[in-house]
């Protein structure tokens, strides 16, 4: 058995690898991968016979790892006889288990969904009892395409490329695309696959409603995400972020009947309120906003901005940027239009 220090860190790495089914790993891509871990634990590299004696390492007493090595397209690929084995087992503390059943109940969300059926399967294998729900999410039942959630979470998970075929709302033509996902993101009861391209590293949002097909392309080498997906959504509302657009400083007045509404559910994180002589000089300049309060908020204006501001009708009032005040008035217009022709 190799003696060098830093053996039981590739083992672990090794152990991660030999039980995925969703990749193929020859002896080439297990040394890759093993070398980038250790890179982003910082740990040196090692040469590719260094993790040749490791895996022969890892079927030898005290592990006695069962390696299967099978063909795909000429290559020999390496991977556990069985996906459940693990050279590293242990068993969960009352505190763990605690903190399992917590986390089991707060994802409950997601049980009777294809690919989560896994969920009950675990509760009972740790032997976590039943008890009643005492945190509810928002979830919408009927949302087309929720089968879809397991799936790309799986996929997510594993770091695989996907073939997805999508339409859209004007034009059902099904197109493809091989496509790296990152991330599952929840806004306004819907859900968002977002990722990129195998042509560029461009970050696309999908609505789970336009997506018709999701085939896994285990053979094609998974690109980590380009950017910061937190900081993507730190200056918008919602989930569409328009590449072209600038963040916008914009000033808003909320009536004495929504002021409660905003202020404990703000409409973006940077939402301040003006205070003090701010407040006095914007009051006299719109001096037939009686009440209320003025707000501003800094983000790039979107879709679900102009939707949310709009959804407020009279309570709200947008004061600058024209940009948006031009939006919102046009969506308000165009309502008001709507209803006129139909109460005549």
């Amino acid at each position: 058995m190799p003696s060098n220090k830093n053996a039981l860190i590739r083992y672990k790495y090794l152990d991660r690898l030999l039980s995925d089914r969703h990749h193929y790993y020859t002896m080439r891509d297990l040394s890759e991968k093993v070398n980038e871990m250790l890179e982003d634990d910082g740990f040196l590299k090692v040469t590719r016979r260094c993790v040749e004696k490791d895996v022969e390492s890892l079927q030898d007493a005290p592990f006695r790892a069962d390696i299967e090595t099978f063909p795909v397209d000429g290559k020999t690929i390496y991977r556990y006889r069985r996906s459940s084995f693990s050279i590293f087992r242990e068993e969960l503390s009352n505190e763990e288990r605690n903190l399992l059943h917590e986390v089991l109940s707060t994802i409950g969300q997601f049980d009777g969904l294809n690919h989560f059926d896994w969920l009950e399967k675990f509760k009972m294998g740790l032997g976590l009892e039943r008890r009643r729900q005492i945190i509810s999410f928002s979830n919408n039942p009927y949302l087309q395409n929720s089968n879809l959630l397991g799936t790309l979470f799986d996929q997510i998970s594993n770091k695989v490329v996907i073939r997805l075929s999508y339409h859209t709302f004007t034009d059902a033509t099904i197109r493809s695309i091989d496509f790296h996902p990152y991330l599952l993101k929840q806004y306004n009861d819907r859900w968002f696959l977002l990722g990129a391209a195998d042509t560029d590293n461009k970050v696309l949002t999908f609505p789970l409603d336009r997506i018709d097909k999701v085939e896994p392309l285990p053979k094609m080498k998974y690109r980590k995400c380009p950017d910061n997906l937190k900081e993507r959504f730190e200056d918008i509302v919602g989930v569409t972020l328009y590449e072209d657009r600038e963040c916008e400083h914009i000033v808003l007045w909320v009536s004495d009947a929504a002021k409660g509404y905003v202020i404990t559910k703000p409409i973006h994180e940077s939402q301040t309120q003006m205070k003090g002589e701010k407040e006095q000089k914007i009051r006299s300049t719109y001096p037939i906003l009686e009440g209320g309060l003025f707000i501003s908020i800094d983000c790039v204006p979107n879709y679900e901005l102009i939707r949310e501001l709009s959804s407020f009708g009279k309570e709200l009032v947008v004061l600058e940027p024209s940009m948006v005040q031009k939006e919102v008035y046009k969506r308000i217009s165009g309502m008001n239009k709507i209803y006129s022709e139909i109460l005549k």
